[in-house]
């Protein structure tokens, strides 16, 4: 069990942290087998902001870590993570990485109610939609 209550999962001999990332995976040989992409890397590093010293202190560096990287046919890069949902931590470090890097940083999750595979703020603004059509129905 990883640090959200995920399940890790093995496939390919490479383990992932939760199922959804796995599915992806699949799907990404997949989108690369029928020459929908160029190619993919599993968990790039990014650094965000380099090591330093200040009043004799040492402040490490700041990396992330995503869980995907694709290269599109037109050679384009794309940055994919799997969420469940943002915490702050990440929230920083994607303000950090949007600074400091041209790719498109995309985060999905998989919600089968809203057709599989969407963006966290697409799937936010769809539940929050939700709910003021409950809240209307209600009233």
């Amino acid at each position: 069990m990883s640090k959200y209550k995920n399940t890790e999962i093995v496939v390919d001999d490479i383990t992932f942290d939760s199922k959804a990332e796995a599915n992806y995976y699949m799907q990404l040989k997949w989108l690369k087998d029928q020459k929908q992409i160029k190619d993919f890397e599993l968990q790039p590093k990014f650094l965000l902001q380099e090591s330093f010293k200040k009043n004799g202190k040492t402040f490490r560096k700041i990396e992330y870590t995503a869980d995907f990287k694709i290269l599109n046919l037109d050679g384009s890069i794309e940055i994919i993570d799997i969420k469940g949902f943002t915490t702050p931590l990440f929230s920083i470090k994607q303000k950090l990485f949007e600074k400091k890097y041209p790719h498109k940083l995309t985060l999905l999750t998989h919600v089968k109610k809203f057709g599989g595979w969407i963006e966290i703020d697409e799937y936010k603004k769809l539940k929050r939609a939700e709910k003021r059509k409950k809240g209307d129905a209600k009233q």
